[in-house]
């Protein structure tokens, strides 16, 4: 007995996965492409590429009747797509700061920064005037 679905035609296979942007043939078969070695240039991986760094992280909260701006600053722990993980070194109290509501971030020392397309940081002297 066959397994096929009594017409005389194979019964489907499961299909085959494709990633986002994948490519696939004609005859169904699934284009394998190598991933970038670099990751996109998104606040959440650039704050990733910077873990352990003490950071100022000004926020806003709008129609918040106590208080509108915020400004906080520790080591950075995490950062994920919508969130910030932060410690204050001293206490070793740990903060979850909300991406959505992050204006900037400020570092005192340099960041680790790759831009997509460009391998390594910039040069440490820019010769700015």
């Amino acid at each position: 007995m066959s397994s096929g679905t009594g017409t005389g035609v194979p019964a489907p296979s499961n299909p085959s996965q494709v990633a986002s942007g994948g490519m696939m043939t004609p005859g169904g078969t699934v284009v394998s492409t190598a991933q970038p070695a670099f990751e996109q240039s998104y606040i959440e991986n650039i704050l990733r590429l910077n873990l352990g760094k003490v950071g100022t992280f000004y926020m806003t909260y709008e129609n918040n009747s106590e208080w509108n701006a915020k400004i906080f600053k520790g080591v950075l722990e995490a950062a994920g797509r919508d969130h910030i993980i932060i410690s204050d070194p001293t206490t070793g109290v740990r903060t979850i700061l909300l991406m959505v509501n992050l204006d900037y971030a400020t570092f005192d020392q340099p960041l680790v920064y790759q831009y997509p397309g460009v391998v390594g940081n910039p040069p440490a002297s820019r010769g700015y005037r």
